[in-house]
């Protein structure tokens, strides 16, 4: 499946005139070059002195100036949740937009090919299909298997990921000096369903049963909850999602059966079509929930705790930007979000018949009324 921002019309560019967008890219370093030239005095200035001088000049535009004046078209693969959703649709459209402020448009200097995690052929095939263009880069966002497909499928094109959980496993040779071809922002995912867990027992000190939805794309979250859990005295139930489109009845079945007093819905892209149902049935057996982000609770969940995932995403245009403009990614020091956000709905507590604390409202970054 393919995604598309809504692009702007072209903006006017002529060969014979460049047009506005060419002597805005080229304004800065002409002029330092002109000055040299005009302050060579009386000697008369040799034509291939002034070639050599104007062509470091074209060497200095910025990739994006370069692409419009040349009319080369940019390509960026895009590997993530699939854009059948709202949520991943906003953020690939902060990315985009982004990056059009940078310079970097679609239709105009630069062609984005977007593939979807949960597509019926996987990730791996759909990297490979990504590579097939040549693209000038490749864009991995979401949870570490989008990043394990696309660097299994080459070595060689520059990879920025946005918030992949990816420290244990040698993506990159440190956070400072990344090495190879792939940088990026990332959060630190274990340790935020540890906290996750940690805010339930907060808020609600006395539910000691807690049920935990995962699946294999979540399970290290999962184990570093159950860590946490055990730390706080806490009766785990987990629960494996399997087999996509996953049963949701029948997994709050077995949560019924277990008597479990709180829910934590832990993070994977094959959980966002199924988070209306998720929302409505703990709703309905007036479980309190907690999920990683803050659109569930707008949907009717009660607790969110996360990262500023749209400022995340726009960093990571950020650092595309940079490396189509010709840095390398060996050089970019991996970013760690240091954003995150609590929220609560206190209609949907009302709702439930639970009473959340002044502790955990004070220290909400939004709470809903």
């Amino acid at each position: 499946m393919q995604g598309r921002a809504v692009s702007t019309p072209r903006s006017p560019m002529t060969r014979s005139g460049h047009g506005a967008p060419f002597f805005a890219a080229i304004h800065g370093p002409l002029t330092c070059y002109i000055s040299v030239i005009s302050g060579l005095g009386e000697k008369p200035m040799r034509r291939r002195h002034f070639i050599t001088l104007l062509g470091g000049a074209v060497a200095a535009w910025p990739l994006a100036a370069r692409a419009q004046q040349a009319g080369k078209l940019i390509r960026i693969g895009f590997i993530g949740p699939s854009l059948n959703n709202p949520q991943p649709i906003a953020l690939y459209r902060a990315f985009l937009g982004q990056l059009r402020d940078l310079g970097f448009t679609e239709q105009q200097n630069l062609t984005a090919d977007y593939r979807g995690l949960d597509e019926p052929r996987g990730p791996f095939v759909n990297a490979m299909e990504l590579m097939r263009p040549h693209p000038d880069l490749i864009v991995a966002l979401g949870p570490e298997v989008a990043l394990q497909a696309v660097v299994s499928a080459s070595a060689f094109i520059p990879v920025v990921f946005v918030a992949v959980n990816f420290f244990a496993r040698g993506y990159v040779a440190s956070l400072a000096r990344p090495g190879g071809n792939i940088t990026g922002v990332v959060f630190q995912q274990l340790e935020l369903a540890q906290k996750q867990v940690e805010l339930l027992t907060q808020a609600f000190p006395e539910r000691k049963r807690l049920a935990v939805l995962f699946d294999a794309q979540s399970i290290d979250q999962f184990n570093a909850a159950e860590r946490a859990a055990k730390s706080l005295t806490l009766q785990i139930q987990p629960l494996k999602l399997e087999n996509p489109p996953y049963d949701l009845d029948a997994a709050f079945r077995q949560v019924q059966a277990g008597a479990a007093q709180a829910v934590l819905v832990l993070s994977s892209p094959l959980f966002i079509p199924h988070m209306p149902k998720v929302i409505e049935t703990a709703t309905a057996n007036r479980l309190p929930t907690m999920f990683i982000n803050k659109d569930y609770i707008l949907a009717g969940g009660l607790m969110s705790y996360g990262a500023d995932f749209t400022t995340m995403w726009r960093r990571g245009a950020d650092y595309a930007a940079k490396i189509l403009n010709g840095a390398k990614p060996a050089d970019l020091p991996v970013e760690q979000a240091t954003k995150f956000l609590l929220t609560v709905n206190l209609k949907v507590a009302k709702a439930i018949g639970v009473e959340l604390p002044t502790s955990i409202l004070l220290r909400a970054d939004e709470v809903i009324e």
